[in-house]
């Protein structure tokens, strides 16, 4: 069965939306949950599980790409969501099982890279950056209220009925995927048997970074892709313990965090990204979402006080518009049938800062002694014990040191993009991704006998 109408955008939004939104209700239990696993160094442990799930998505990233693009996307879709979400139940089950299974979950955890390749098949060149930012905003939608519900329930009933619900809404969209999603990559574009051959330079993760080097373009896009989201990466593994552990926040102050962080992020990656994209051009688009994301990492640094991280959360919103406006750029190099490769490319780069990032902010807060014993309790969020816990961690000049060192990389992934060119030869580009994915691609795309092997997306105007 093909799934229920034409494939759409919104196909992969709804996809998007329960799998993350599953996962937002476990916001505050997963707090709890980790502190209570580790409770000697939790943020160094967070580090490395999420280190580990990171690096396992950097390795599987271009082989699930790359048969994505041979087999289709809907059956890829199924198995990372999966495989995504199978940890939720054992929350409750045995938190050392839940955690083991989040860290080797990484090998399909990769939706994205899907996801992407999904709307790039069923969209024109000139409407991909507006998709995509869909897409993002839908992540960031999907926990606007979730985690605020999920701490809610949790308070009222216990964690045990957020970790039903949160199962019940991934099981909803695997079905979803099952009955409703269609296929997007038609079959005259891959192979009609389950036999195709995919060879081992395709499922190696290190050929993309290898081929990225002999094209200038290229390298300059990954490399900027590779320093702004290291620090993003280990932001996101951290940032909500540590509003939880350091700044004294409640459980419900950290949901209302993420609500409205999600809200604003929502329009700077519909309507702000949009008339970015048609007044300023990619490429300034780009600069603009590191700028922003610069202010903000150095704000979360310096800032000692909770005011000065509601401040920052609002700059973070802006700075989300620079992956959509990455993503778009990047799908424009490549064919109709190479948009898995490329996009597992970039996710693949993204999976290696999953993984690095997060051990790197765990190692920095341990080697700064960022840690607390003991958890501060959700109803004295507001009194003079929880205060004075974290005013405890202001004694040093620089509250979040790992703030401040992504602020850095940052720094330097906004010197990189400079030299991005804003326009590129698409007829060169066109038959350079073809050569590139010509020795392991597919029958339907051969290389032409008299065609030259040129560097990858080689601009003449460079």
């Amino acid at each position: 069965p093909q799934g229920i109408g034409s494939p759409s955008v919104y196909h992969a939004v709804i996809v998007i939306f329960l799998e993350f939104f599953a996962w937002g209700l476990l916001t505050a239990p997963t707090l709890v949950v980790l502190h209570e696993t580790f409770p000697k160094h939790t943020f160094l442990m967070n580090g490395l599980i999420q280190g580990v799930k990171g690096l396992l998505s950097f390795l599987s990233a271009p082989l699930i790409g790359a048969l994505s693009d041979v087999w289709g996307r809907k059956s890829f879709l199924l198995l990372t969501v999966f495989f995504t979400c199978a940890p939720i139940p054992l929350m409750k089950i045995s938190p050392w099982w839940y955690f083991a299974v989040i860290s080797v979950s990484g090998v399909f955890a990769v939706t994205f890279s899907v996801v992407f390749a999904y709307v790039a098949d069923i969209t024109q060149e000139h409407e991909r950056s507006m998709a995509y930012g869909l897409v993002s905003a839908t992540f960031a939608a999907s926990l606007v209220i979730s985690p605020a519900i999920g701490a809610y329930l949790g308070r009222e009933y216990g964690d045990s009925l957020v970790v039903v619900l949160a199962t019940a809404i991934a099981l909803l969209d695997i079905c979803f995927i099952l009955v409703a999603v269609p296929e997007s990559l038609p079959e005259k574009m891959r192979p009609a048997s389950w036999g195709a051959p995919i060879s081992w330079e395709q499922a190696d993760p290190f050929a993309s970074l290898k081929k990225v080097g002999q094209d200038s373009i290229v390298l300059l896009i990954c490399i900027t892709v590779f320093l702004s989201y290291l620090p993003e990466a280990g932001q996101y593994s951290s940032f909500f313990l540590y509003l939880r552990q350091i700044m004294g926040f409640s459980s419900e102050s950290v949901a209302a965090f993420i609500a409205v962080l999600g809200i604003l992020s929502i329009i700077a990656q519909t309507i702000v990204l949009s008339l970015l994209m048609r007044s300023i051009g990619n490429k300034n688009t780009i600069l603009l979402g590191l700028g922003f994301q610069i202010l903000q990492l150095a704000w979360y640094g310096f800032g000692s006080e909770p005011w000065m991280m509601w401040a920052a959360g609002a700059v973070a919103a802006m700075s989300s518009i620079t992956f959509p406006a990455v993503s778009a750029l990047v799908s424009r190099t490549a064919d109709a049938d190479q948009q898995g490769v490329v996009q597992g490319m970039i996710t693949g780069i993204r999976g290696l800062c999953n993984g690095l990032g997060p051990a790197l902010y765990g190692f920095i807060f341990y080697i700064f002694h960022v840690e607390l014993n003991e958890l501060p309790m959700p109803e004295s969020a507001s009194g003079g014990s929880v205060v004075a816990q974290y005013h405890l961690q202001q004694n040093s000049i620089i509250p979040g040191p790992p703030f401040l060192f992504g602020a850095c990389s940052v720094l330097l992934a906004l010197l990189v993009a400079l030299f991005i060119p804003e326009h590129t030869n698409l007829n060169v580009r066109s038959s350079n991704w073809k050569k590139h994915c010509g020795s392991h691609g597919h029958p339907h795309s051969p290389q032409a006998p008299g065609e030259a092997k040129e560097p990858l997306l080689q601009d003449t105007n460079v």
